[in-house]
């Protein structure tokens, strides 16, 4: 452990401006939060914004930085970007399986304007053919 401690805060170098401090710790947490949002909207993409809180808290908070690395939930995928490792294939499943039961629930029971179904629909086909096209993990 010590050493993923050590290789987590190798590239961390907060400002000393404590007014831009504040405003990167509150983009930081306003892109987790839009993160965990898309975790439950498949149309907002949870994976950009928890990399994009990442790199700002590495910018401005040793605190959350360590936090959102050592985070159960997105951790290991925020490692496993870092050093540029694949997603792992259950992952992949589990995010399209996931995106396609709720756009299909939204375009069955909630939407009843074709061209926003017909968006959903698009929608759903370019997240799913992006997350294909994400490398396998490596072994």
């Amino acid at each position: 452990m010590p050493e993923d401690k050590q290789y987590e805060n190798q590239n961390v170098q907060t400002h000393s401006n404590k007014y831009k401090r504040v405003f990167f710790i509150f983009l930081g947490i306003l892109a987790v939060l839009l993160g965990l949002i898309g975790i439950i909207l498949p149309i907002l993409p949870t994976t950009p914004f928890i990399i994009l809180g990442a790199a700002i808290f590495a910018k401005s908070s040793n605190k959350f930085y360590e936090w959102l690395i050592g985070n159960r939930l997105f951790g290991i995928y925020l490692k496993n970007y870092r050093e540029g490792n694949g997603v792992p294939l259950n992952v992949k499943v589990s995010a399209i399986s996931f995106l396609w039961i709720t756009i299909l629930s939204s375009v069955i029971f909630f939407v009843s304007i074709i061209i926003v179904q017909i968006l959903l629909i698009l929608v759903a086909i370019g997240v799913t053919y992006h997350v294909v096209k994400i490398p396998g993990e490596k072994k």
